[in-house]
């Protein structure tokens, strides 16, 4: 299968769920007012020129998995309204760290979400007690306790009771959990009891993130 189609195969899934030059150096005046002026013309023709269309989740992903040859995942950040594509930069056995160049990261275990950073209002580390029932797609009960620093500095606990079972369409599993009046309901898609395909709840503030795995 080529990557074409793996990353057309994988938008389709997270629907289903639901994104240098060298500078040169002039002799003299000479050279410094031949290089303004090179400048100056590049710059107007610079301004003239329309601006280059965004890049679709699909050309930006297919780009990342030519010039990147390290694990990648693409990250739809719904309260950002941003999608991005985020390669892995660190790994501590299971744990993943991928990150943006602006160094906004996701912290992963086998595609389930236990932490962010640099996104503001992080969440700071997740322990979900129903992750068994979910690799293994099956049915039941458990809590998932999510950790936030407050203004303060301190890191505060916040414990949900969930129920996991199967979703709408064949394949997904949902999560789904309530407690200190919020609710909320994650998604995912297990392949080989890792999560490929997910929509995941990172807090009040940041919202859904929904995770697809481009190259493990």
């Amino acid at each position: 299968m080529n990557g074409t189609l793996k990353i057309t195969l994988a938008a389709s899934l997270v629907a289903g769920l639901a994104g240098c030059g060298n500078d040169s150096e002039g002799n003299g005046w000479v050279g410094v007012l031949a290089q303004a002026a090179g400048q100056a013309v590049a710059q107007r023709r610079a301004a003239d020129q329309p601006a280059a269309p965004a890049k679709s989740p699909e050309e930006a992903a297919a780009e990342a998995l030519r010039v990147n040859p390290g694990p990648l995942i693409q990250a739809g950040f719904e309260g950002l309204g941003r999608t991005q594509v985020m390669a892995m930069t660190g790994q501590n056995g299971a744990m993943r760290t991928f990150m943006t160049p602006a160094e906004e990261a996701l912290i992963l275990r086998g595609g389930m979400l236990v932490g962010t950073r640099g996104l503001g209002h992080d969440l700071s580390v997740a322990e979900p007690g129903t992750e068994g029932l979910i690799r293994a797609g099956a049915s039941g009960s458990g809590t998932r306790v999510m950790r936030y620093f407050a203004g303060d500095g301190v890191e505060r606990p916040l414990q949900f009771a969930c129920t996991v079972g199967a979703g709408p369409a064949p394949g997904v599993t949902v999560e789904s959990c309530e407690g200190h009046g919020a609710s909320f309901q994650n998604s995912y898609m297990v392949q080989g009891g890792q999560i490929a395909v997910s929509r995941q709840w990172i807090g009040p503030d940041l919202g859904y993130v929904t995770i697809q795995t481009l190259r493990p």
